[in-house]
């Protein structure tokens, strides 16, 4: 079939999605909390008990929708006092984002995260149900993997039906065995990839495109299925 790339899947109506993580806030029924099984907020504070004042905590949500959860987690930090030491950042492709102040402890950028380039690490990375509108999933995890900081976080939801290969045919368990192998966690009863160690990274998978014609994954929205071909894999250190 023909697969898109990442500039044509950037146009896709599946990819831009009004109700794709828009209204999801901190805490609460429709929230990150719920989603992810932590606050990211009580995430920070504790990580700002064990660093002290001289460090600042970091959290990026990749694919952030609208930036509601970060816009109330950046409100929360100020009122406990702790906003100069903090920094809530959020990525997504549509700018869609709520009203948010104009203070250093808060960014929300418009862009193809796989355009991204960030300019520090994070001790906790997020992308709640933003990877399903991704091209090239694994290489975005990747990516991630050493934008964390030494004992940084990640969390994302990831559908392994998602994954296919040149066939057609899911990656299936070959594929969860080696994001173990790179020093993932995943989780398939919630679908969920982690990792808990900034890392390079390198998958041996290469990336061939995108199809935004997949239909609805578990959630019950349209999603997109990314192709990749195996490639040969690199021989473990003796």
């Amino acid at each position: 079939m023909p697969l898109l790339d990442d500039d044509a899947l950037a146009g896709s109506a599946v990819v831009a999605n009004s109700a794709m993580n828009r209204e999801r806030g901190l805490d609460g029924v429709n929230s990150y909390e719920r989603e992810l099984g932590f606050s990211p907020v009580e995430v920070i504070a504790a990580l700002l008990r064990v660093t002290g004042a001289p460090d600042t905590v970091a959290w990026l949500d990749l694919c952030c929708g609208s930036g509601r959860a970060l816009v109330e987690a950046a409100g929360r930090l100020a009122e406990q006092g702790v906003a100069d030491r903090v920094l809530c950042e959020g990525v997504d492709l549509v700018d869609a984002f709520v009203p948010a102040p104009d203070v250093p402890w808060l960014r929300l950028t418009a862009v193809p995260v796989l355009d991204w380039t960030p300019s520090r690490r994070y001790d906790l990375i997020t992308s709640v149900h933003g990877l399903h509108y991704v091209g090239d999933k694994l290489g975005l995890l990747a990516r991630a993997a050493g934008w964390l900081t030494d004992g940084g976080r990640l969390v994302a939801d990831l559908d392994l039906a998602a994954v296919r290969l040149a066939d057609g045919s899911p990656a299936g368990r070959r594929l969860a065995t080696d994001l173990r192998e790179a020093g993932f966690s995943y989780d398939g009863r919630r679908r969920r990839i982690g990792r808990d160690d900034r890392g390079d990274v390198d998958l041996p998978y290469e990336y061939l495109g995108a199809d935004d014609r997949a239909g609805p994954n578990y959630t019950g929205q349209d999603a997109v299925h990314s192709y990749y071909r195996p490639r040969a894999r690199k021989p473990r250190p003796a």
